[in-house]
C-alpha cells in the first residue's frame, strides 16, 4: 500500500523519531532547498583536470605490453617454423607475409601508446602499419590463387558459369553475367588499388599533419581528415568487395584449404580495425570520450581516440596471433620438408628464405601485369615445377601441353567482366 504524504508536513514528522534523517541536537540544521520539486540527490563529482586518464597510467602500458609481447612470441615462433619447413615456397611466401601483420600491428600500436603524451606522434608510427596492411591484402588473394593453381586453373573451373545473383552476397548487380578472365582481373585490380591508395594516403596524412591540417575525428571541410577518410572508405570497401566476390566464386574449390577462418581473420584485422578507429574518432568528437585538458599534458584533437584504438589493438593482436596459428598452421608443410634423415633446413637457408619472402618484387610485377592494356592477350600460368617461370598463353594459340603444367586456358581478346 502506498502512503501519501503532505508537502506542508516536516520530513522528521513523516519518517518518525527513529529515522536517521532526524536532526541531531546541537548539529547545524540543514538548509532545505527552495522552490518546488528540487531534488536532494547530490550531483556527480567532476574529475580533476589534472587526473591522468587510463591510457597515461603504468597499468595501461603494462597490460598492453603483456599482450603485445605474448603475441610477438607466438607469431615469431610460427614464422620461424614456416621458414624452417619451407617446403612450398609459392604458398608459404604469402603466409609468412600475412603473419608479419601481428608483430607490425602490435609493436606499432604499443609504441604509439608509450609516446601517447607526445602529441600526434602516433600519426608517424601508424604510417608503417598502414603501408603493410595493404601488402597483406594482396598476399591473401595471391595465396588463394596459389592454392588453386593460378589464373589458368581457376578459369578452367569457373569460366562461363553464370554468376549467382543474390542481394545478401552483393551479386544482385551482376545478374546475367558469367565468370570470365575479366572477373579475375577485376578482383586483382581492386585489391592492388588498395595497395596503392593506402600507402599514398599514409604519406599525405604525414604531410598534412606536418602543416597542421590533419586531426583525427575532425570532419571540418577545411581539415584533411574528412577527405582522407572518404578515400579510405571507398578504397577499403572496393577491396573488400573484390575479396568477397573471389571467395564467393571459388568457395567450393577452396574448401579443402579451410578458407573461411583465413578470410575472416584478414578481414577483421585490417578492415574492422580501420572502422573501429573511425568509430572511436567519432565518439570523441561527440563527447563520449573525454579529452585531456590539463596544464601539464596537452594533446591534440583525436589523440585520445587514437590512444584507445592503439590500446585495443594491442589486446586484439594477442587473440589474432592465436587464431592465425590455426588458420595458417605450419604442420601441413612439416612432412614435406623433412628429408630421409629427418633433418630440417639450416639457419642459412632460413635467413635466405626470409629475405626472399619479404621481397615485394612479385607484387610490382603483378601490378604491371594486371594493369597492362595487353592483359587480355595472356594469362599467368602456374606450374607444378618449383622455380619454373609461368608460361605465357597467347590468344588464339593452340598450346596443348599438359604433364607437369596445369590446365591451359585460351583467352579471347574481348573476354571482359
Amino acid at each position: 500500500m502506498i502512503k501519501q504524504w503532505r508537502r506542508d508536513v516536516p520530513l522528521s514528522e513523516r519518517l518518525g523519531d527513529n529515522s536517521p534523517l532526524v536532526t541531531v541536537p546541537g548539529a547545524p540544521p540543514t538548509a532545505a532547498p527552495m522552490g518546488p520539486n528540487i531534488s536532494w540527490i547530490p550531483e556527480a563529482p567532476l574529475l580533476s583536470q589534472d587526473r591522468p586518464i587510463f591510457l597515461m597510467t603504468p597499468a595501461a602500458q603494462a597490460v598492453s605490453g603483456f599482450f603485445v609481447w605474448t603475441a610477438l612470441i607466438l607469431t615469431c615462433h610460427q614464422i620461424y617454423m614456416h621458414l624452417r619447413f619451407y617446403s612450398s615456397p609459392r604458398e608459404q611466401r604469402h603466409i609468412v607475409r600475412i603473419l608479419f601483420i601481428v608483430p607490425i600491428y602490435a609493436f606499432d600500436s604499443w609504441l604509439s601508446l608509450l609516446f601517447f603524451t607526445n602529441d600526434q606522434y602516433y600519426v608517424y608510427f601508424d604510417t608503417v602499419r598502414d603501408c603493410y596492411e595493404a601488402f597483406v591484402i594482396y598476399n591473401f588473394l595471391s595465396l588463394c590463387y596459389e592454392y588453386l593453381g593460378g589464373e589458368s586453373a581457376i578459369m578452367a573451373e569457373i569460366r562461363g558459369k553464370p554468376i549467382e545473383s543474390s542481394c545478401m552476397y552483393g551479386t544482385c548487380c551482376l545478374r546475367g553475367k558469367a565468370y570470365s578472365i575479366g572477373f579475375l582481373r577485376f578482383c586483382k585490380q581492386a585489391t592492388l588499388q588498395f595497395c596503392v591508395v593506402k600507402p599514398l594516403m599514409a604519406v599525405i596524412t604525414v604531410i598534412l599533419q606536418a602543416y597542421g591540417k590533419y586531426k583525427d575525428g575532425d570532419f571540418n571541410a577545411a581539415s584533411g581528415y574528412l577527405y582522407v577518410t572518404i578515400i579510405y572508405n571507398v578504397s577499403v570497401s572496393l577491396s573488400l568487395y573484390a575479396l568477397f566476390l573471389f571467395y564467393f566464386a571459388t568457395r567450393e574449390l577452396l574448401s579443402p584449404y579451410s578458407p573461411m577462418l583465413k578470410f575472416l581473420m584478414v578481414k577483421s584485422v585490417i578492415f574492422l580495425s580501420f572502422w573501429q578507429g573511425m568509430l572511436l574518432a567519432i565518439l570523441e568528437k561527440c563527447g563520449a570520450i573525454p579529452q585531456i585538458n590539463s596544464m601539464e599534458v596537452s594533446v591534440g584533437e583525436g589523440t585520445v581516440a587514437a590512444g584507445y584504438q592503439n590500446f585495443i589493438i594491442c589486446i586484439e593482436m594477442f587473440f589474432a596471433a592465436l587464431a592465425l596459428r590455426h588458420a595458417f598452421t605450419y604442420k601441413v608443410y612439416m612432412e614435406k620438408s623433412l628429408d630421409l634423415q629427418g633433418r630440417c633446413a639450416p639457419m642459412k637457408s632460413i635467413s635466405s628464405s626470409l629475405k626472399e619472402t619479404m621481397n615485394p618484387g612479385d607484387m610490382v610485377q603483378d601490378a604491371i601485369h594486371n594493369f597492362s592494356p595487353a592483359y587480355q592477350q595472356y594469362t599467368q600460368q602456374s606450374t607444378l615445377e618449383q622455380g619454373a617461370p609461368p608460361p605465357v598463353v597467347r590468344a588464339h594459340s593452340a598450346v596443348g601441353t599438359r604433364g607437369d603444367t596445369e590446365k591451359t586456358l585460351l583467352l579471347s581478346s574481348d573476354d571482359e567482366f
